[in-house]
């Protein structure tokens, strides 16, 4: 059996999820800058996981990594969505204004972590830039079916999301529950995110990147965009851990998506093709 299967097919997976979360980030706050780490659960599941390795206390909880970066995720994300809503309403922009706060903080809470890692800080840093060094059939097993559901549903609500890039007042006048239709793609994408980065670590770029693009091949419906950006997310994802592994020293995949992501996103700028949604 080729060892190199249950990576290629982890790598599928983390890029699927992160595509279509990403997807869904972009349109819920209608902004092309917009990524599956914009209300801090990248950055709440990087403090789990460094949490984790760091601190002197064996397994947390009685979880392991995935599970200490899982939980870290949700709970900054379920933080976030607290700080944000009032009265039963959650304004987009006091979420994402909550969501930088929330990042900031838990930034300050894995500098300190790293300060005091020791002989743990290597594997931190590596974990922390992305990776898929050690994927097996088990983590697969664990992500693909969270992923395959939550995007189910996510498929079902892409007319809720096609109608809420009009604005608030305008889904609600047609008929969409605007704060039900938020709460839900929220809690979805969130899930979606978590799950891929507990098992692959940060993987930046790809969230932002894949979504843009299918964005201008595709149009903006997001019946059609949804599913596109979450295949090009796997294609992606896939290809960028070919990449890393091929030099003479392996890299940890994080750095290959921001080496690839970053220019191409800078270039997408200088042609104007980042826009308003």
């Amino acid at each position: 059996m080729d060892l190199r299967l249950p990576r290629i097919t982890l790598a599928a997976v983390v890029g699927f999820a992160l595509g279509a979360s990403g997807t869904v980030m972009q349109g819920f706050f209608r902004n092309p800058m917009a990524d599956p780490s914009i209300i801090g659960v990248s950055t709440g599941a990087a403090t789990g996981a460094v949490a984790w390795i760091v601190l002197p206390i064996a397994t947390p909880f009685a979880l392991g990594l995935q599970g200490a970066a899982f939980a870290g995720a949700l709970i900054a994300a379920f933080g976030v969505y607290l700080i944000a809503t009032e009265g039963g309403r959650t304004p987009v922009a006091t979420l994402l204004l909550a969501g930088v706060a929330v990042q900031t903080f838990l930034g300050a809470i894995i500098s300190y972590l790293l300060i005091n890692a020791g002989e743990s800080l290597e594997r931190v840093t590596y974990w922390l830039m992305g990776h898929l060094h050690n994927a097996g059939w088990d983590d697969v097993m664990t992500t693909l079916p969270v992923a395959l559901v939550v995007f189910a549903v996510l498929v079902a609500y892409t007319r809720d999301l096609n109608v809420l890039l009009l604005g608030e007042n305008e889904a609600h006048s047609l008929g969409i529950e605007v704060e039900r239709s938020k709460r839900i793609l929220l809690a979805l994408s969130s899930v979606l995110t978590a799950g891929a980065v507990a098992v692959s670590g940060v993987i930046g770029f790809v969230g932002l990147v894949v979504p843009h693009v299918m964005r201008l091949l595709v149009g903006p419906d997001h019946r059609i965009l949804l599913p596109t950006s979450a295949l090009a997310g796997s294609v992606f994802l896939v290809a960028a851990d070919t990449l890393a592994r091929s030099g003479p020293a392996e890299l940890p995949v994080g750095i290959v998506t921001a080496a690839v992501g970053a220019p191409f996103f800078l270039y997408l700028l200088r042609r104007r093709e980042v826009h308003a949604l």
